[in-house]
C-alpha cells in the first residue's frame, strides 16, 4: 500500500545513511530530537500567556526527556527536599532521585516532599540563562545541598556494607535559549568560577544549542556540540549518575525520632 511504501522509504532510507555513515546517522537523529523540543518550548512561549503556567509546561518537557534517557532505577520528578529534621529546600524545578529504595513523602495530587537522602540531581527550569538565573540556580541548590542527610550500615548475607559516605548532590540549569552572545563562553565562565562551592552549578543546557558541565575529574569545562546540545547534556549527565552508584541507605529511625513528643 502507499503506506507501507511510504514507510518502507523513510526506514530505508535511515538504514542506508546508517550503513553509510553511523555517526551522521546518530547525529541526524539526536538533532531532530533537539529541534522537536525546541519547537515545543517555543510554542508555549507564544501560546501561553501566564508565565507560570508556561514554566509547569516547560518543566513538563523537560521532565519527559529526561525519563526519556535515564533507567528506571532514577525518578525524575518536581518536588521539595525535606530531611529528618523537618527542614525543606526551596521548590525544585526538577529533581532526579532515588526511585527503589526511598518513597517519596505526604504526596498530594502533583506536589510531594522528597526524602534528601534519595536525591541525585536538581534542576532549575528557566526561558534563558544568563547571571541573574545562573544565580537564582544556585541559591536553590544551596537550598537542597544544605539539608542533613543520613547514611546507616546494610546488612547482606555476607555481613554488614558499611554506611556510605554522601556524594555532592549534583545541580544544573534547562532552558530554552542562553543570553550571553558567545554562549557558554568568557562571560560566563567569568560569573560560573565566582560562584561558591555550595552554589556551584554543575552543568548546563541552551536546547538553542549550547550544553556545559564540569564532570571531569579536575572539574575543568566540557562542552557539548551546537547541533546535538540536548542528547550530549544527557548522556554526559548519565555518566556521571553512573558514577555516583546508589544513594546511602536513609537512617528511617531519624525521620521517626522526628514525630516523637
Amino acid at each position: 500500500s502507499k503506506n507501507v511504501e511510504g514507510h518502507c522509504s523513510m526506514s530505508c532510507k535511515a538504514k542506508d545513511t546508517s550503513e553509510i555513515d553511523g555517526k551522521a546517522f546518530l547525529q541526524q537523529s539526536f538533532a531532530m530530537q533537539q529541534a522537536m523540543l525546541k519547537t515545543q518550548l517555543e510554542m508555549s512561549s507564544v501560546s501561553i500567556t501566564h508565565n507560570g503556567t508556561m514554566g509547569e509546561v516547560n518543566e513538563k518537557h523537560f521532565i519527559e526527556m529526561i525519563k526519556r534517557y535515564l533507567p528506571d532505577r532514577y525518578a525524575v520528578d518536581t518536588g521539595i527536599v525535606i530531611d529528618s529534621n523537618g527542614k525543606t529546600s526551596d521548590q525544585i524545578d526538577v529533581v532526579i532521585f532515588d526511585n527503589q529504595y526511598t518513597p517519596t513523602l505526604l504526596d498530594q495530587q502533583n506536589h510531594r516532599f522528597i526524602p534528601a537522602e534519595s536525591v541525585y540531581a536538581v534542576f532549575e527550569v528557566k526561558p534563558h540563562i544568563d547571571k541573574v538565573y545562573l544565580e537564582y540556580a544556585g541559591k536553590k541548590a544551596e537550598s537542597v545541598r544544605t539539608l542533613h542527610r543520613t547514611s546507616v550500615p546494610i546488612s547482606h548475607a555476607g555481613g554488614v556494607y558499611p554506611a556510605k559516605s554522601h556524594f555532592k548532590i549534583i545541580a544544573g540549569i534547562i532552558a530554552t535559549n542562553i543570553s550571553w552572545t558567545d554562549n557558554f563562553g568568557s562571560a560566563f565562565t567569568s560569573v560560573h568560577l565566582q560562584m561558591t562551592d555550595i552554589q556551584h552549578i554543575d552543568c548546563g543546557l541552551a536546547v538553542s544549542g549550547a550544553s556545559f558541565d564540569t564532570f571531569n575529574d579536575d572539574h575543568s569545562f566540557t562542552f557539548g556540540p551546537s547541533q546535538n546540545a540536548l542528547v550530549y547534556f544527557l548522556f554526559r549527565l548519565l555518566q556521571k549518575l553512573q558514577s555516583l552508584g546508589t544513594v546511602p541507605a536513609i537512617d528511617w529511625n531519624a525521620y521517626a525520632k522526628g514525630l516523637e513528643t
